[in-house]
């Protein structure tokens, strides 16, 4: 997925649905590991502190805030994997399909064989802004 959001500029921004209500506020962005692309935003509900991912290649800056182009519920629905962690192949493909969004002409990346579960797990989708 592509975007013209720069990672940076997001963490702390509030985050509205596409009826412009408030959803909460930008927490983590996550890259693809592949091209550097910002691809998820992990956004804070403040509904028991959990956090809604949410994509980004349909969402925009406008203002101060991250209008996201979904309804307020299914955003909230989202699955929450916790933030500081790289998403997982699989938990990637849990997103596309928990918002109805055409995978990447390749897919989701796979892990390479060699690697372990763990290692597939902290290996994918880097975080902005966190260093390994």
């Amino acid at each position: 997925m592509e975007t013209d959001i720069d990672p940076r500029s997001l963490i702390g921004r509030k985050a509205l649905d596409r009826e412009g209500h408030r959803i909460g506020t930008v927490d983590e962005v996550y890259l693809d590991d592949a091209t550097g692309v910002p691809e998820w935003a992990a956004v804070r509900t403040g509904l028991f502190s959990r956090d809604a991912f949410v994509p980004l290649a349909p969402s925009a800056l406008v203002g101060d805030t991250l209008r996201i182009p979904f309804e307020r519920a299914l955003i909230k629905e989202a699955p929450d994997f916790g933030v500081g962690r790289h998403l997982s192949p699989e938990q990637e493909l849990q997103l596309y399909h928990h918002y109805g969004l055409a995978l990447p002409a390749a897919g989701p990346p796979e892990p390479p064989a060699s690697m372990t579960d763990k290692d597939a797990e902290r290996d994918f989708g880097s975080v902005a802004g966190h260093d390994d």
